[in-house]
């Protein structure tokens, strides 16, 4: 089992993937966690990023899909920047809390970065994607009832 940590399902280390969803964490200090989740910043940004043009992506198919939603269709910037803006705050609270957690409970629990990085990327990613689909959808619908009643 070299290269495997028992605490751990999959192996660490190898992949940039494996590296990126289960690192080492960081040592046990404040400065240590912030510089641990800010050099995770980027590729967090990137993937949650590139879901956000997959929705654009859907939401651009939706939009022409018939029948046609009245009105002129306008791209929603603003929309994007304040959501990215808002996911970055998000993203901030994991090292907070991170540090919190060693401050009230020390080393009596393991390290929480890891697993907060992973649960946050998932859950970014998932809202990203899943909550405009399911909109996007019941939009559609909408219309569709719209015209035939």
């Amino acid at each position: 089992m070299s290269g495997q940590d028992p605490r751990f399902p999959v192996p660490i280390g190898g992949t940039a993937v494996g590296d990126l969803l289960y690192p080492e964490p960081a040592e046990r200090r404040p400065g240590a966690i912030v510089r641990w989740w800010e050099r995770r910043r980027l590729p967090f940004n990137l993937i949650v990023g590139g879901s956000g043009l997959l929705t654009l992506g859907a939401a651009t198919i939706f939009s022409v899909l018939p029948p046609q939603p009245p009105g002129i269709r306008v791209f929603p910037w603003v929309g994007v920047l304040i959501y990215g803006l808002l996911a970055n705050v998000c993203y901030s609270l994991g090292p907070a809390t991170e540090i919190a957690l060693d401050r009230l409970w020390g080393r009596r629990v393991l390290p929480a970065g890891p697993t907060l990085f992973r649960n946050g990327l998932v859950f970014s990613v998932g809202l990203t994607l899943v909550l405009p689909m399911i909109l996007f959808t019941i939009g559609w619908i909408i219309r569709i009832i719209g015209v035939a009643f």
